[in-house]
């Protein structure tokens, strides 16, 4: 396939809003995910306007490294782009060697299949603000490891073994930690369409602590424009953070979302208890990859909430009939 990538991870929300934003770019794309295609409301790269289609293969890390490895063998794919994980943050206390071996065991294998391709140009690592663990103010890519979920302790791991492999072996990655991405296709069990879902069906939501962590939001079309540059013009062994200049509490995220769609806060919402290890704050400074490559997001908040809210009521009927909560697969 001329002018080939590989996305795995394709039918993540970041993976296939990525996967969009190639095929938009003309790209031949070649997916892999252990995940089934789903509903086109929650496939963001079947909207694609783009004559290309994504090649999908469902494939899983734990189980088919030899099958991804006769793939990327046939179609020698000069990049490759890893959005695979065990994602949920929660969940990865009650079953953590799930999130091991998935985040660790098996993308550790993966890496070593990759350093042996001499068709690989670049490996883009899609990573995770968590390994830092709670931070007080804006943090830097060079910021220590302090992870406290198993979920920020396996993707620490990983990120650790790549840095051992490009110091040693001169393996071509670039690693990106991303703040909390939302907008239209995300799985509804995360905060902003689970919010927008529980306002059109009548539901009250769960407001874990009562919602005072601070996060940065950043739109999907923002990180996947991000993550290309990183991935055209980034340094080889280096991080990039992409996030917003802008913050918000949950709590504060959710009475923007009640007061788009005219509702009162205190009827939507009740209070439970917070999340084991749940950090308070990670805050980026994205100054290195607006500085050096330029960049800059173009999506505010308010069009990015306004456009995920109009995703939702559009595709109402399809998704009110999809799982709300998130469904654990080992």
């Amino acid at each position: 396939m001329a002018n080939a990538v590989c996305v795995i991870g394709s039918n993540s929300f970041s993976g296939a809003s990525f996967c969009k934003y190639l095929l938009e770019k003309g790209y031949s794309v070649i997916g892999v995910s252990r995940s089934q295609l789903s509903i086109s409301a929650l496939q963001p790269y079947s909207w694609a306007n783009s004559s290309n289609k994504v090649q999908f293969h469902q494939l899983d890390l734990n189980n088919d490294l030899n099958g991804i490895e006769a793939l990327l063998d046939k179609h020698k794919p000069s990049i490759v782009y890893n959005f695979a994980a065990q994602s949920m943050v929660g969940q990865s206390w009650e079953y953590p060697e799930h999130w091991f071996m998935t985040n660790t065991v098996s993308t550790i294998k993966l890496h070593n299949i990759l350093r042996h391709k001499d068709f690989l140009d670049k490996y883009v690592h899609i990573s995770t603000p968590e390994v830092y663990g709670s931070c007080t103010g804006y943090i830097d890519e060079d910021q220590a490891f302090n992870p406290s979920t198993p979920y920020a302790v396996s993707r620490a791991a990983a990120d650790m073994s790549l840095k051992t492999f490009f110091d040693v072996h001169q393996f071509p990655v670039i690693t990106t930690r991303a703040a909390n991405v939302y907008g239209e296709g995300q799985q509804l069990y995360r905060i902003v369409p689970r919010t927008i879902l529980y306002i059109l069906l009548g539901k009250k939501l769960a407001l874990h602590g009562g919602g005072h962590s601070e996060r940065s939001f950043i739109h999907i079309d923002d990180v996947s424009k991000a993550t290309h540059l990183i991935a055209e013009q980034g340094i080889l062994g280096d991080v990039y953070h992409i996030a917003t200049k802008n913050t918000v509490t949950i709590r504060g995220l959710v009475e923007s979302i009640c007061q788009k769609m005219g509702v009162n806060f205190n009827e939507v919402c009740h209070v439970t208890e917070d999340r084991k290890g749940k950090d308070a704050a990670y805050l980026l400074n994205s100054e290195k990859l607006r500085d050096e490559l330029n960049w800059q997001e173009t999506i505010s908040m308010t069009e990015g909430l306004d456009r995920t809210i109009l995703w939702a009521k559009e595709n109402l009927s399809s998704l009110g009939n999809q799982p709300l909560d998130y469904l654990h697969k080992p």
